[in-house]
Parts: structure tokens; sequence; C-alpha cells
């Protein structure tokens, strides 16, 4: 059974960082595209970033690039998305997913002053 357990949300101010973590378990993790998406309240699902399965390949949304860093450690079945330079607008619920599109619970994050 696939579980994505995504974690290190909070509440920062305008400018501040975060780093999020997704622990993976149940599938070969190493072999498989990883992704982050969101969800802003009242808004549905937005695409964030991806890294493929050796992390020689990654890509961003326009609205995130120069200020968040995609990563994994394949020995630690873990993903991360370092986020800098936050603003109100990343505030949402962030989730880690798999190219097939299971998904964890969640970790909120928000972006107010």
């Amino acid at each position: 059974e696939v579980q994505l357990v995504e974690s290190g949300g909070g509440s920062v101010q305008p400018g501040g960082s975060l780093r999020l973590s997704c622990a993976a378990s149940g599938f070969a993790f190493n072999y498989y595209r990883m992704n982050w998406v969101r969800q802003a309240p009242g808004k549905g699902l937005e695409w964030v970033s991806s890294v493929n399965s050796d992390s020689t390949w990654t890509n961003y949304a326009d609205s995130v690039k120069g200020r968040f860093t995609i990563s994994r450690d394949n020995a630690k079945n873990t993903l991360y998305l370092q986020m800098n330079n936050l603003k109100p607008e990343d505030t949402g619920v962030y989730y880690c997913t798999t190219a097939a599109g299971s998904r964890g619970k969640g970790t909120q994050v928000t972006v107010s002053s």
C-alpha cells in the first residue's frame, strides 16, 4: 500500500522559509518521478514541482520558480521541498504525489504578516 506522509508545514511571515518533507513507503520510491502540488483555500489543486527518479531533472511552476527547490533522498525514501521567500499566495495545503496520482494527507503552509 502506498503511503505518503508530509510534514514541515507551519506559519511564517512573508519572506520566510520552510522545508517540507514527504516520507514514502509501500512502493519502489527510487524508480518513480515525484511531485508536489498544493491547494489554496477555496481553490483546486495546483501543480508546484516535479523531480525524476534520479534527480537529474526538475521542473517548477512559474509562480515558484527561483524560490522553491525540490529534491529527494532515495536512500531515505524521502521527498523534500525547500521554500524560500514565501509569499501570502503560497498559503495552502501541500501534498506530495506519485506519478500515478497517490497523495498523502498534506501539510498546511500559512504565510501571513
